[in-house]
């Protein structure tokens, strides 16, 4: 479809009169873009402020009046994840829909705006001594984890993943607006209503390019009355593997457990266990019996725990791998970078698969090493994305690397936002 052919020239050119009905659909919250409004690199048209659900819709009917590409932005601490826009004609800032809409303690069950940030949603759970558990890695020198919709359109996971699941696992709930405006719901406020829950999973990980979220259902658990981690040294990835092994075979039920090898310094794995003051102790002792020689236990955590391994001036790859593959994944990955002089930090939960490693911000050495990584990916059962760059290096990577499925995603993407207007060039395979 050409996009432009169904409005008038005079029509597409009439700034003012499309700022104006922006201004209207959200009574007076919107505004020209500033150069700080840009995503990756990509600068935007028009800033629109939607306060609810309503005016998130009034606000998608304007810009598909005016055929404006789209993209949502929340806390921006992970708008430097994938692809970069193609455009970005209008940027939707949910920082006014921040409002927890319903907690229902009795029901483990919290109804919140998708603008909400994490930790404003942790401070309004604790007193009931609930959390959402969620925990993606906070960036270098901060400690924001970004806002519900974020977590959501990114599919980010923390450590706790190992013990609770992933984004999609907890979301219960979704409201969404598609990019002709039209509000779409699905799932429920009760656990057991799974109807129309495959949105949800759609929506997880779809990095904005099927609609933009306004509302999310969560499922909620109780926050632990005790908290340890057990840490042991990991001299190489053979002993990586191996502790990772026993204690996921274990019968100690981890929360979470996490590998942190910094190029300098001390490489270890931490292991986090929840409970009751009584049960911890017991399975911490336990725990400390299991990985042996050098194991040590505190009841804080690690200074790099919940921490990415990366900043604004390096590359991030994600790389996922079978459990069992994580030596081989070391090892490949420590194969490809030495040539270059050194070895990657690497953080991640490895007891799921996900690990983040961290390569210098130079488009050769990143190409190089990403070709021979995505190259061997089946020896270790996973893939390899970059998952953040600086945006002046941004062009120059394949971001996706080889996707399975592609055509299917085109497909949905076909269905849910036809003219593709929506986040476009975000996702994979250019959607």
């Amino acid at each position: 479809m050409n996009r432009t052919s169904a409005v008038p020239e005079s029509h597409r050119r009439d700034d003012t009169a499309a700022l104006a009905s922006l201004n209207t659909a959200t009574r007076g919250h919107a505004r020209t873009a500033r150069a700080s409004d840009g995503v990756a690199g990509v600068p935007a048209r028009y800033v629109a402020l939607p306060c609810d659900t309503a005016q998130a819709a009034a606000v998608m009917t304007v810009a598909a009046e005016y055929e404006m590409t789209v993209l949502a932005r929340g806390s921006g601490t992970k708008l430097s994840w994938g692809g970069a826009p193609a455009s970005v004609d209008l940027l939707i800032d949910t920082s006014r829909m921040d409002a927890v809409i319903e907690h229902n303690a009795g029901d483990l069950i919290v109804h919140t705006q998708a603008g909400l940030t994490l930790t404003a949603l942790a401070r309004r759970l604790s007193p009931a001594g609930q959390r959402l558990a969620i925990d993606p890695p906070a960036p270098s020198g901060s400690a924001a984890q970004g806002t519900v919709g974020g977590v959501i359109s990114t599919a980010a996971s923390g450590p706790l993943r190992l013990s609770f699941g992933a984004v999609r696992d907890l979301l219960i709930g979704v409201t969404m607006v598609r990019a002709d405006g039209v509000i779409a719901h699905a799932g429920g406020k009760v656990v057991k209503n799974v109807a129309g829950y495959d949105l949800g999973k759609l929506l997880a990980g779809s990095f904005g390019t099927i609609g933009v979220m306004t509302e999310a259902i969560f499922r909620l658990h109780p926050y632990p009355p005790a908290q340890r981690w057990v840490s042991v040294p990991i001299p190489n990835s053979r002993a990586a593997h191996d502790v990772t092994q026993r204690v996921i075979h274990s019968h100690l039920a981890p929360s979470a457990l996490e590998l942190d090898r910094p190029n300098s310094g001390h490489p270890s794995i931490s292991v986090l266990l929840e409970g009751t003051h009584a049960g911890v102790a017991d399975r911490s002792a336990t725990m400390r019996e299991l990985l042996g020689a050098g194991a040590v236990e505190q009841e804080i955590r690690p200074p790099w725990w919940g921490r990415r391994p990366w900043d604004d001036r390096s590359v991030a790859l994600r790389l996922t791998h079978q459990i069992a593959s994580l030596q081989t994944l070391i090892d490949a990955l420590d194969a490809a970078t030495r040539p270059f002089g050194f070895l990657a930090d690497i953080r991640g939960a490895a007891g799921v698969g996900i690990l983040h490693a961290v390569l210098p911000a130079d488009p050769t050495t990143v190409t190089t090493i990403t070709a021979a990584l995505r190259a061997a990916a089946a020896t270790w059962g996973g893939d390899v994305v970059i998952l953040d760059a600086p945006a002046d290096i941004r062009a120059a990577l394949d971001i996706w690397g080889p996707v399975n499925g592609l055509a299917l995603m085109r497909r949905i993407k076909d269905q849910f936002d036809p003219e593709h207007r929506l986040a476009p060039g975000r996702f994979v395979g250019g959607i």
